[in-house]
């Protein structure tokens, strides 16, 4: 019976981290200073690691005037396709399999007792982490594990190009169980042969770009 106990993982910080990163990941609309005060509440509970990864984003929007942090959010992940946030983009990309593995985070949420949003792709990491905070954190975490490659990719690629969310992703997956040799072996590959390509025959829901933002250019 201890050697059960002892397997099982104390969620209450992941689920902190899991909230702070979901709303420093969020566009940064009206309600941006509103979530930066919850995030600085949440700092405050977190271990150090964790804690200055996620501080260093904060510190970064909170010291950015929206129209810069709009842009720059717009530029990094709604037209660069190495950095969407949506997270079955990696693992199907423009085939007829991303509108199934879509519907399995849907599924997944309704399973929990809660509808998947109606303005958000279910798959879209904000969406999940939230999930994850709030609602059901095993069912979260295996979501996340499941697309531990997407988020490797993801990562990386913030990192190469400097951007202020990568502590963020670094944060994220100090949550989640190390990376399996398949998996480091799996995300090479994909860094070097892209998304699988399909067009033909997708779901009509299927977003391959993520939404134009308001007042995008």
């Amino acid at each position: 019976m201890t050697s059960l106990f002892g397997r099982r993982r104390d969620r209450t910080r992941d689920r902190l981290v899991w909230h702070a990163a979901a709303l420093l990941l969020a566009y940064p609309d009206d309600g941006r200073d509103e979530r930066l005060h919850v995030v600085a509440d949440i700092l405050g509970h977190l271990p150090p690691d964790s804690g200055r990864l996620l501080a260093r984003t904060h510190r970064f929007l909170y010291d950015t005037d929206p129209y810069t942090a709009a842009a720059q959010y717009v530029e990094t992940f709604d037209l660069r396709r190495r950095t969407t946030l949506y997270l079955t983009y990696w693992t199907a990309g423009d085939t007829r399999n991303r509108g199934r593995e879509i519907l399995a985070f849907a599924d997944a949420y309704r399973r929990a007792g809660v509808e998947p949003p109606k303005d958000e792709s279910a798959d879209h990491l904000t969406v999940v982490l939230e999930f994850a905070a709030l609602v059901d954190a095993a069912a979260g975490a295996g979501l996340l594990s499941a697309h531990r490659i997407p988020l490797d990719m993801l990562h990386a690629a913030l990192g190469e190009s400097g951007s202020p969310y990568a502590p963020v992703l670094g944060a994220v997956r100090g949550t989640l169980p190390p990376a399996s040799d398949q998996d480091v072996v799996r995300a090479r590959q994909l860094a070097a042969a892209g998304p699988p390509a399909e067009a033909v025959g997708l779901e009509p829901f299927t977003l391959t770009v993520p939404p134009r933002r308001e007042g995008a250019t």
